[in-house]
């Protein structure tokens, strides 16, 4: 460790709090039937141990940007990584699947103070023309740990008892409190900042009536439900009136002038459509592996490892691409393989080898390396620097909205037009894969519609003039 810089410590003691976190979520997916046994409940039920944690993170995002600034980056951060042990351990001793999600809901929180201030500490840490490579590397976390961690849970799911998918996190956060004590550097603090109430309430209605809908309407029905559709209503009026609020506040809790900044806006879409791209393949490829070719969840997991790896690799190419050369270099590259390869898995065959599609879903893997994290870099580059944090909490609270939405969109389309296809066909198999093809085709149109906006997007020596005009 010594031999490091203190800049480049900075990054390795936020990749092992944040790889806790979302390595944890990811370990989660495919025990849940496990869970349902264990506590005798039902699938909705189990799948509020997924949902209340989305609800939970995405509701605190909003707030790390004032809680930075007012008590300190560091502070906040290692606060999270406690708070998550606290979750962690709770989880593991609940006696009830109620303790276990309310367990679940502490972990949201602090999950939700971590992943934006991450990003700002690193920013703090590096000079604009260095933050690709060393976003790059921290984004490994982000990549490998969904990638791994069906796997992971799979394993101990099997193995263990359920308490050590919970107490699988305390070494790692350990670890990560000691680095984090050690080797973050304390950012400056404005205790003279008031908090804004009124922006806090609306924002908490607005992006937890969003998500919570969107959390469990994975079914069609269910979006539609009157109950749903209210809350998706409430939500977005809520945000129109945070919008308005905020634009007239003198300190609010999210300045949103940054959206002023045109790379700073473009990065928000091309990393939404990157996001919806990314995690349609982790909703659709198990479907597509296990009911399609009749494989096994190890098989399943397999698929996601050498897209992991490669998508690890590329993000620190594209990194060094960014800081060199400037971000129309890599990310309309990176979002051109991306939805490439994205095609040709919509034109999959019953004959189609494994192989293939391991290559193809490794080829989307080094495109979103490519594109996302250099975009998030890129973006948040061009704000000026007392707004990184809370241009990254924006980010990632309209990431996690993105990305909710896409799962939700892709799970109802998948039941639907399956069922369609079906009442026409005799092979529920051959329904399957053409309903699968179909998604994978809309998914690549997502992808593809943000490539041109990619183009707008501006290097670090040009920030500035950008921050000028806006």
């Amino acid at each position: 460790m010594s031999k490091l810089s203190s800049k480049w410590l900075v990054v390795v003691s936020v990749l092992f709090g944040t790889f806790t976190v979302i390595l944890n979520n990811s370990m989660l997916n495919p025990t849940l039937p496990r869970f349902m046994e264990i506590f005798d409940a039902d699938a909705v039920s189990v799948g509020w141990m997924l949902t209340i944690f989305m609800v939970a993170m995405g509701m605190t995002m909003p707030l790390t940007g004032f809680l930075g600034d007012r008590f300190g980056k560091k502070k906040v951060y290692v606060t999270g990584l406690v708070i998550f042990l606290i979750g962690s351990v709770s989880g593991s001793l609940s006696p009830t699947l109620s303790l276990v999600i309310l367990s679940r809901a502490v972990q949201g929180v602090a999950g939700g103070l971590m992943m934006p201030i991450a990003m700002a500490l690193i920013f703090n840490a590096f000079p604009k023309h260095e933050r690709g490579l060393a976003v790059g590397v921290y984004g490994v976390a982000a990549m490998v740990a969904p990638a791994i961690g069906p796997t992971v849970g799979g394993v101990i799911i099997q193995f263990f008892d359920w308490p050590f998918l919970f107490l699988f996190n305390i070494p790692f956060g350990l670890i990560g409190i000691i680095l984090s004590s050690k080797y973050l550097v304390e950012t400056e603090k404005n205790p003279s900042l008031k908090f804004d109430t009124i922006g806090f309430i609306l924002v908490t209605i607005g992006v937890g009536g969003i998500l919570f809908a969107l959390g469990r309407g994975k079914e069609l029905e269910t979006l539609l439900t009157a109950s749903n559709i209210s809350l998706i209503v409430v939500g977005i009026l809520s945000v129109v009136a945070f919008v308005l609020v905020e634009n007239r506040k003198k300190q609010p809790l999210l300045n949103l002038s940054v959206f002023k900044v045109p790379t700073y806006a473009v990065s928000v879409v091309v990393t939404g459509a990157a996001s919806i791209g990314l995690f349609s393949g982790i909703f659709l490829l198990p479907l597509l592996i296990q009911n399609v070719y009749g494989l096994s969840e190890i098989m399943t997991g397999l698929l996601f490892l050498p897209a992991a790896a490669l998508s690890g690799v590329s993000m620190s190419i594209g990194g060094r691409i960014l800081d060199k050369r400037g971000p129309k270099s890599v990310i309309p590259i990176g979002l051109f393989v991306m939805a490439s390869a994205t095609t040709a898995l919509g034109f999959l065959e019953l004959s189609t080898p494994y192989w293939l599609i391991l290559l193809l879903n490794a080829v989307r893997g080094a495109g979103m390396g490519l594109s996302n994290m250099p975009a998030t870099t890129a973006g948040m580059n061009a704000i000026p620097d007392e707004l990184v944090a809370q241009g990254s909490a924006m980010n990632n609270v309209l990431r996690q909205m993105t990305s909710s939405f896409g799962i939700v969109f892709f799970s109802i389309y998948y039941e639907t037009r399956r069922a369609v296809i079906a009442a026409g066909e005799a092979n529920m198999t051959e329904a399957t894969l053409q309903t699968l093809n179909e998604a994978f085709l809309v998914s690549a149109v997502v992808i593809a519609l943000a490539i041109p906006f990619s183009f707008i997007m501006k290097g670090a020596d040009s920030s500035s003039e950008e921050e000028g005009e806006s």
